[in-house]
């Protein structure tokens, strides 16, 4: 069919319709940048505030009963112990067992779960840094060992007659033992590959600290002396043994608790490798 229009009326009437057509046509925009990634020290401050809200309910009965165990365990050992090295062993051992059974006891229970559930993938879209939900969620659990500690501490000295002049060194030795053995914990139940052993392994660990960190080290054999070095608590143990001392060696105490801040260290950057590991599969 031939157009009765001429070819110039044609194009005019083109390049108007041409014109509307662009003008209607949205125009194209750059992507929204995404928003910056947390920095670290205020996304390590709300996790830790998120956990400890969290757990704030659920974690205090299980607190009590990790008092009540290590306050049982110096009650038997009274029969056993009069005092003097092995008595102050005890004691401490006792103390830092009550931060063994949440911080390493129940934080591998809590992450093995969490890896099962699939509550990482939240964790994984959040724009925290990895070692910001590892370290928040040890910190919160290992809050929850104070009272306890203290508690054990002192029911220990007035049941051995040891002297609590010193007892001030928890305040070092609760979060440098939480932190090491919170690590460990969280290690445990993130390389778990299933979650009922991340739950065995966690009670194994924490039966290590009863045995290990209870007993006196003099009276373990050889090899069994060899694995209580290993464990990070141990150290811990002895620097809180030795401030129950007339006279303490304050540089061995210092000594001891920078082994324990090291391994704390270790452990926790072997926590955030494992969750790394643990989030991207």
């Amino acid at each position: 069919m031939t157009s009765i229009l001429p070819a110039e009326s044609a194009e005019k009437v083109s390049r108007p319709a041409a014109g509307r057509t662009a003008a209607a046509m949205p125009a194209r925009t750059a992507p929204a940048p995404l928003a910056p990634r947390a920095r670290l020290l205020p996304a390590l401050a709300a996790v830790y505030r998120a956990q400890l809200s969290r757990a704030r309910v659920a974690r205090i009965p299980l607190l009590f009963v990790a008092t009540f165990q290590s306050i049982g365990i110096m009650v038997l050992m009274r029969g056993v112990v009069d005092g003097g090295a092995e008595a102050r062993a005890v004691v401490a051992g006792s103390s830092v067992l009550v931060v063994a059974f949440v911080a390493l006891n129940l934080l591998a229970q809590y992450f093995g779960r969490l890896r099962a559930d699939g509550g990482l993938d939240h964790y994984a879209t959040l724009p925290v840094p990895p070692a910001a939900v590892v370290l928040g969620a040890a910190g919160a659990y290992a809050s929850f060992t104070v009272p306890g500690t203290i508690v054990t501490a002192v029911t220990g000295s007035v049941l051995f007659g040891l002297p609590m002049t010193h007892l001030w060194v928890l305040v070092a030795v609760v979060p440098l033992s939480g932190a090491a053995l919170s690590g460990l914990g969280a290690a445990l139940g993130l390389l778990a590959p299933r979650q009922e052993l991340a739950t065995l392994l966690g009670q194994l660990g924490m039966s290590a600290a009863l045995l290990l960190g209870v007993l006196p080290a003099d009276r373990l054999p050889g090899p069994v002396g060899w694995a209580r070095d290993l464990l990070p608590s141990t150290y811990g143990v002895e620097a809180l043994a030795r401030s129950f001392d007339a006279h303490p060696d304050w540089a061995v105490v210092a000594l001891d608790l920078g082994v324990c801040a090291m391994v704390g260290v270790l452990s926790l950057a072997v926590a955030t490798w494992a969750y790394r590991r643990a989030a991207v599969r």
